[in-house]
């Protein structure tokens, strides 16, 4: 097998198993985030939740194909590497692209949606909470 079609399975594999690891951990992790940023409505947020790593899934793995023919042609195992390299840096900045544009989307949904929760009462001066165990 030549370099060039060894450097696409491997980039194939990484990315797309790289892709599927932070979704999932997204997915997981995220859903608390979003049940809150929805007031408590755990269906909806789970709903967003699932639409997000769908959409998540389209636009990574379709910027992993997309970008497989692109770059050097590797003709040795330094350019092998080094393009893999490059192409996998490449699918990194765009996961964690779309994670920071997620977070930045949800934390405003989240500020809007803690703005229009009624304010707590305060206790009087002088008066201490103590939690009962």
């Amino acid at each position: 097998m030549n370099w060039i079609i060894m450097t696409y399975v491997a980039y194939l594999a990484i990315s797309v198993a790289l892709t599927v690891w932070v979704a999932r951990t997204l997915h997981k992790s995220g859903r608390i985030f979003l049940v809150d940023s929805f007031l408590g409505n755990e269906k909806l947020a789970d709903s967003v939740n699932h639409l997000l790593v769908v959409g998540f899934y389209l636009i990574n793995i379709g910027y992993v194909t997309l970008a497989l023919k692109y770059g050097v042609a590797a003709a040795s195992a330094q350019e092998a590497v080094e393009t893999l390299s490059t192409k996998v840096g490449l699918v990194l900045l765009v996961l964690g692209g779309m994670h920071f544009f997620n977070l930045y989307v949800f934390t405003k949904m989240r500020k809007r949606a803690l703005a229009g929760r009624p304010v707590p009462p305060f206790l009087p001066a002088g008066v201490a909470m103590t939690s009962v165990h």
